[in-house]
């Protein structure tokens, strides 16, 4: 069967649903291709909306909608008195999910909570989240007293911790699985074949074409899912989503391309929510390779880039300038920092004080569409003509997104990437110290860079409790990324989420997520 051929089915079940008659269908057109289904492997929202939000359960989650935490698969926990020691008290009768491969002999316990974060503490473990954040270093031991009751021992106090703990990298995967699948030879199942305590069960993937997931009949949350098969049809281009979605073959589109959305909005067959992203777009500069290892040549390029004509071609008025690494409706942003001024006389000459002459460098060029960044490939031919104006020769590269970001990440990468960040658990610190500190180098910090004076800034403000000392650092800390500029900060945006009339419960969430668990049709 055809790709094409499989979303028109689903495109029936779609019409079948909408009408009450038999079960529902929600039809979710993605926008890109999950790099895996296993999420303590990756940081790409795209990933997590494929794995953790339908399949997977934390220990504490977020109330969608909100940047606040609420008890999931703990019913509660508590903090000693010096912040370092957390018990959580696991929730008892939570059944795992099942397949041909692997049939569950217990329920959730306090086995498989010590393993999905011991895994990712072992060496050669591939957790880029987990490394980017310290955890390894945060963590000293996980114990068990019983076997719903777990304890985290921590090196030290971990302002963001509980939130920490919300987020997609700290699912909860079955301990008996992975070692029923490593017992089998095949341990890549628990990535390919993912087996949770979620809202939906996975059903199968065709590569890039779609993936079904059937509801948890047996879910812990009463009354929860509340449709009865979920399926994202694969469909990167922003324009066949749209098209996909006035035909009735999808309820909800990610991502519209912003000279669409007017029209969304007159259409009466779609809702067109919105809200002001928790995001930031970017160029990272490869700070490990000369002359991007010079700040004067990093700020001169940043001089020549007109963000006014980027928000004008590209966003199309549904953002605002970056200037700093975090968004402005953030805690700690620092209003008194001013940004780059756009001047390519001045940039072309600090080139030339820095002795930097011929410059030729690669752009990169995400092949997806974020809020952030709508079109990176018309924002790199932008940036690309303003270079020109100084003399600098650009070439535009992309890849397929999983190889993206795996090449992206790689120290002796060259030029300069474009990307961005929706923020996954409200904190400043996911922000400065994931994509900016020292052990996000070779993981998330697309710039490579490590600068003592910030890293110093943003580990103290970690342990500190006082939200108002912990602001004061990080104000200090974004002084600091300005003056070095290991990004050239593009633009914060405004996130549209389209939809179907019939949908009911979506709530637009402001970590970025795209969350069915309490989406429903109407009949």
């Amino acid at each position: 069967m055809t790709p094409m051929r499989q979303l028109g089915a689903a495109a029936i079940a779609l019409t079948l649903g909408a009408g009450g008659a038999a079960a529902q269908t929600l039809v979710y057109c993605s926008e890109g291709s999950p790099e895996g289904f296993d999420p303590a492997l990756y940081t790409a929202g795209t990933t997590f909306d494929a794995s953790s939000h339908p399949i997977y359960n934390q220990l504490v989650q977020f109330v969608t909608g909100t940047t606040e935490t609420e008890p999931a698969l703990a019913e509660s926990y508590e903090a000693s008195d010096d912040g370092l020691t957390y018990t959580f008290h696991l929730r008892p009768g939570v059944q795992w999910h099942s397949n041909d491969l692997f049939t569950p002999t217990r329920e959730f316990n306090a086995e498989d909570v010590i393993y999905s974060f011991e895994r990712q503490m072992e060496e050669g473990f591939s957790g880029e989240y987990f490394n980017s954040m310290s955890m390894g270093d945060l963590i000293e031991s996980i114990e068990a007293p019983d076997d719903m009751t777990v304890v985290f021992n921590l090196t030290r106090p971990e302002a963001p911790f509980i939130a920490n703990m919300a987020m997609d990298f700290a699912s909860i995967v079955s301990k008996e699985y992975a070692d029923a699948m490593e017992a089998a030879g095949t341990p890549e199942m628990l990535n390919q074949r993912p087996i949770g305590t979620g809202p939906f069960t996975f059903v199968d993937y065709q590569t890039d074409a779609v993936i079904r997931y059937a509801a948890n009949e047996n879910y812990w949350e009463e009354g929860l899912p509340k449709v009865d098969n979920l399926v994202f049809a694969i469909t990167p281009d922003a324009s066949v989503r749209y098209q996909r979605l006035q035909a009735g073959e999808c309820h909800i589109m990610p991502y519209p391309a912003p000279a669409d959305v007017a029209a969304m909005q007159e259409d009466p067959n779609i809702v067109v929510m919105e809200q002001e992203g928790l995001n930031v777009g970017y160029l990272a500069y490869n700070t490990q390779q000369p002359p991007f290892d010079n700040p004067d040549v990093r700020r001169a390029l940043n001089m020549a880039i007109d963000k006014e004509a980027i928000l004008d071609v590209v966003f199309q008025g549904s953002g605002e300038v970056a200037t700093n690494p975090i968004p402005p409706t953030m805690w700690s942003y620092n209003e008194e920092i001013e940004d780059d001024s756009y001047d390519p006389e001045a940039a072309r000459q600090m080139l030339a004080d820095a002795g930097v002459e011929d410059l030729s460098m690669k752009i990169w060029a995400m092949p997806v569409q974020r809020p952030y960044n709508p079109n990176a490939r018309r924002m790199a031919e932008l940036i690309q003509e303003d270079f020109a104006e100084i003399g600098v020769d650009v070439e535009i590269v992309s890849y397929e997104w999983g190889e993206y970001l795996e090449r992206s990440s790689a120290l002796d990468r060259d030029g300069a990437v474009l990307l961005g960040w929706t923020g996954d658990n409200g904190d400043p610190d996911n922000f400065l110290a994931v994509l900016l500190g020292c052990d996000g180098v070779e993981n998330s910090n697309r710039a490579q860079w490590c600068h003592q004076p910030f890293e110093d800034l943003i580990q103290e403000a970690k342990v500190l409790t006082d939200q108002e000392e912990r602001a004061e650092l990080y104000r200090q800390a974004q002084v600091i990324f300005k003056e070095q500029a290991p990004w050239a900060t593009i633009a914060h945006s405004v996130v549209f989420m389209p939809m179907r009339p019939e949908v009911e419960g979506y709530v637009v969430h402001p970590l970025g997520g795209h969350i069915f668990t309490e989406v429903s049709l109407a009949e």
